[in-house]
């Protein structure tokens, strides 16, 4: 019989050790990006973990905070660029950078509302019932949005009535850059010269019976005219 205890013991080192290779091959790398050795010693603390948490649950009933699944270090590789290519190049002779933008605009029945929704956003981020609640609806909104995991879900509350709305998808000439828009921020949603909407897809609210009237998803060109958008 195994004896589980001492096998969690040992796991456990495995993690400490795991930890601290990452640690030395996080450093060894200096920030740079798709370093092999990361992300080798990455998997090794990830399956570590998971082992150690389900040695931990099979012996003691008991887990860890630790979300990991096991990962397959040959048969899920994460790099993404090929063995000694620099950054930005790719072996496709056509790169292309596309912006996905969205807008769905709210109905604010309830400013008061909105800013109570915000506060208890807040205080669930915080895990305190003291933190200050917004005071603007911009601000509400933006704790209803980190409430939901940078998600626009974290929007579908009784306090905003969904009105209509887009996406699009744009083939731009340059990436973001967020140096610039914090001297114009019109610079985050402008579409700019070689810039072109190559995808549109429209949002209409809901009704009462839950159908809705979305126009679908339309390519530039059939209901969607290069130059337009964002």
């Amino acid at each position: 019989m195994t004896d589980q205890p001492a096998a969690v013991d040992d796991v456990l080192e495995r993690v400490i050790t795991a930890a601290r290779e990452h640690l030395a091959a996080v450093k060894a790398a200096g920030g740079a990006i798709d370093d092999e050795n990361v992300w080798r010693t990455y998997v090794a603390l990830n399956n570590a973990s998971y082992a150690y948490d389900q040695l931990l649950l099979e012996a003691y009933g008991e887990v860890t905070p630790w979300d990991t699944e096991e990962i397959d270090l040959e048969g899920r590789p994460r790099v993404l660029t090929e063995p000694g290519m620099a950054l930005g190049e790719r072996s496709d002779p056509h790169p292309a950078v596309v912006s996905v933008r969205q807008r769905r605009d709210y109905l604010v029945p309830s400013t008061s509302a909105l800013l109570a929704a915000g506060k208890e956003a807040a205080q669930r981020a915080a895990l305190d019932e003291n933190v200050a609640g917004p005071s603007t609806v911009g601000e509400a909104v933006l704790e209803l949005v980190r409430d939901g995991d940078g998600s626009l879900a974290g929007l579908d509350v009784p306090e905003l009535e969904p009105q209509v709305g887009v996406i699009t998808v744009v083939e731009v000439a340059e990436p973001l850059d967020l140096r610039a828009a914090a001297a114009d921020p019109d610079v985050l949603f402008r579409t700019g010269e070689g810039d072109r909407v190559i995808a549109r897809l429209d949002e209409e609210p809901y009704d009462e019976e839950g159908d809705s009237s979305a126009g679908g998803d339309s390519p530039a060109g059939s209901g969607s005219p290069a130059g337009t958008g964002g």
